[in-house]
């Protein structure tokens, strides 16, 4: 269960008006909350009516270890709660993608091995036809239109 602080919109048409709340994210914007910690109002003309939120409940749930949405981030970093940065995962056993030139030679390189494949296939039917395996293959297939 991974537990995120969320904006969810509770305004009318034109007029937005948001909720910021700690919520499951696996319940949907407008669904079931654990605590709405304050309300963004980007419409108030006032700038201390646009944002209020409990500041010690965003600090309790941080310290909790809760993801922050990209939004809410940006307006606790307006209001001054210290938002923790994610940590990056390390990706070393990752390959590096590869470019056209790359993708040519590497493409090239499976073509060439394919046909290499397919002359050591003729040659050894060839060899296999000469020594008179060849002939043994021809007479069982004579001997199943035989009997169809």
């Amino acid at each position: 269960m991974t537990v995120i602080i969320r904006m969810s919109r509770i305004g009318r048409k034109n007029r937005p008006s948001y909720r910021i709340s700690v919520a499951d994210n696996r319940y949907p914007l407008d669904g079931r909350v654990i605590e709405n910690i304050g309300v963004y109002d980007p419409m108030a003309p006032r700038a201390e009516m646009r944002m209020k939120i409990d500041a010690e409940r965003a600090k309790h749930w941080l310290g909790n270890g809760v993801v922050v949405s990209d939004t809410v981030r940006s307006v606790f970093n307006k209001l001054g709660v210290a938002v923790p940065i994610p940590k990056r995962r390390e990706r070393t056993g990752r390959v590096a993608t590869k470019t056209r030139a790359n993708k040519r030679a590497a493409e090239a390189m499976r073509l060439d091995a394919k046909a290499k494949r397919r002359v050591a296939r003729l040659a050894a039917r060839k060899a296999a036809k000469a020594a008179g395996g060849g002939e043994a293959a021809d007479k069982k297939a004579d001997k199943k239109v035989a009997k169809k």
